[in-house]
């Protein structure tokens, strides 16, 4: 039992450290290429600028998230050798994909962009920055495939007990799959939109370069907008997804031990009693539920005692319920997170519209800690995702308990945890590092003679990027 759960400490701890780069890549890209866009279209240079500078966070960022993700993937080797062999010709197969098409444009296409300023034609150079933009939307794609399978496997037979996979169309139709995709691309768009909009915020406060990061904060503050609009409604789609495939996850995201009342209600807040099966002082908004699980104003959703009979008449004896408090309190703080990122962009853009945006203090000191929202929102929403599976690490096929390496010993397991543990603390601090001293020198400090001759950037004179 240790062995299991000192695996599950580590395999969470590594992948929302990861998880902290993804979005940001995915977005920071995307936004980019909208600046370089505007650029080649009007022929402004500030919009060139503009790209530079930004472009600097996402190489940082992009190096950084490489080196995570290659330690993340070797805890499935590592710890998790059991579920390797039982799911890997179905699992391998989205992450080679992956790694040797998607990752691999972003790698050719960064290279490209970075040593093309002023070598290759303007529409060409402009080309590349889309496609490692695409490049980063299809690495999401692939991992979430993968992990669509995950909570709903389809395309597979088992043969010698082990998954093997028979129809790679059901595996890329999966609907688990295209209800994720979008709502993490808007969850993505809105990090990277937020972390230009915060970061322009603390620099319109030190009035710094106003100007520029004006015109950055309103860029990103549409994009923002638009994509926390997108959340909302891809979530709305997941919610309703959820009623029909993982009952069981939705009834602990909403606290049902018994099944609801029909119309049900949406609960804002409860107190849960997992010993007793019940929740307590529940403030709830009436009709909610319904809507998000069915898109009408009637019927009622599955309790977790009902659902946990029947899982026990399909499976056999043993506890299907998940972490019910985890379930439930990461999804409403990834609803408030949400939330308070669409409330947030709208009072800018009212602002914007009334030109008062510069003689409001408060709300730029708000956008500056709005750069953390978007992150605690991916992070309870994954926890939210994968808690709310358990006891499966492949839903209705593999438990979590049964996937683990059976020859690792607690010791190795505490050593790799500490390890990988220090390693990324270390990359946490550069990365912090690195980003300050962007930030500091704003986008038209230049380098030093001995950097910039060797900077990327510096194909002008002038050097809008950093060591």
């Amino acid at each position: 039992m240790e062995e299991l759960i000192l695996a599950r400490i580590q395999f969470a701890s590594t992948t929302l450290f990861h998880f902290i780069f993804v979005p940001l890549s995915i977005g920071l890209a995307f936004i980019i290429a909208v600046m370089q866009t505007m650029y080649v279209l009007k022929e402004n240079e500030l919009y060139k600028k503009m790209t530079k500078f930004w472009g600097a966070f996402f190489l940082i960022n992009f190096a950084v998230g490489v080196v995570t993700g290659i330690l993340q993937e070797f805890q499935f080797g590592m710890n998790w050798s059991s579920y390797s062999r039982f799911v890997g010709d179905v699992f391998g197969a989205p992450l080679a994909v992956e790694a040797l098409l998607a990752f691999f444009m972003e790698s050719t296409f960064i290279g490209l962009w970075i040593f093309g300023w002023d070598k290759l034609p303007k529409r060409i150079h402009l080309a590349c920055i889309w496609l490692v933009s695409i490049g980063t939307i299809l690495s999401a794609f692939w991992i979430l495939a993968a992990n669509s399978f995950m909570q709903n496997p389809l395309g597979y037979t088992l043969q010698n007990g082990r998954a093997e996979m028979n129809d790679v169309f059901a595996v890329l139709t999966n609907q688990k799959l295209w209800v994720a995709f979008p709502h993490t691309i808007f969850a993505s768009l809105t990090t990277g939109a937020f972390f230009i909009v915060g970061v322009s915020a603390w620099k319109m406060l030190k009035k710094a370069d106003v100007e520029f990061f004006k015109r950055s904060f309103q860029i990103s503050l549409i994009i923002g907008m638009v994509s926390a609009l997108g959340i909302a409604f891809s979530g709305h789609s997941q919610a309703t997804y959820l009623v029909s495939a993982q009952p069981m996850k939705m009834a602990a995201a909403e606290g049902l031990w018994d099944d609801s009342p029909d119309p049900a209600p949406w609960t804002v807040f409860a107190l849960i009693d997992t010993d007793k099966q019940e929740s307590t002082m529940r403030v709830e908004v009436p009709y909610m539920l319904s809507y998000l699980a069915y898109e009408q104003f009637h019927g009622s959703v599955q309790g977790m005692k009902n659902i946990q009979a029947q899982y026990e008449q399909k499976y056999g004896p043993g506890n299907y319920i998940p972490p019910v408090k985890t379930t439930f309190w990461s999804f409403r703080i990834m609803v408030v997170m949400g939330g308070g990122l669409l409330l947030l962009a709208l009072i800018g853009l009212v602002l914007q519209w009334r030109g008062r945006l510069e003689e409001s203090p408060a709300y730029l000191k708000w956008m500056v800690a709005a750069i953390f929202i978007p992150y605690i929102g991916n992070s309870f929403g994954w926890i939210m995702s994968e808690i709310g599976r358990q006891p499966w690490v492949v839903n209705g096929l593999m438990r979590t308990a049964d996937g683990v390496s059976p020859n690792v010993s607690t010791g190795q397991l505490l050593f790799s945890l500490i390890s990988f543990s220090l390693i990324y603390t270390i990359l946490a601090i550069v990365m912090v590092y690195l980003f300050v001293k962007v930030i500091k020198r704003g986008p038209h400090e230049k380098l030093p003679e001995d950097v910039s001759a060797t900077d990327p950037f510096n194909t002008e004179g002038n050097n809008y990027a950093f060591k």
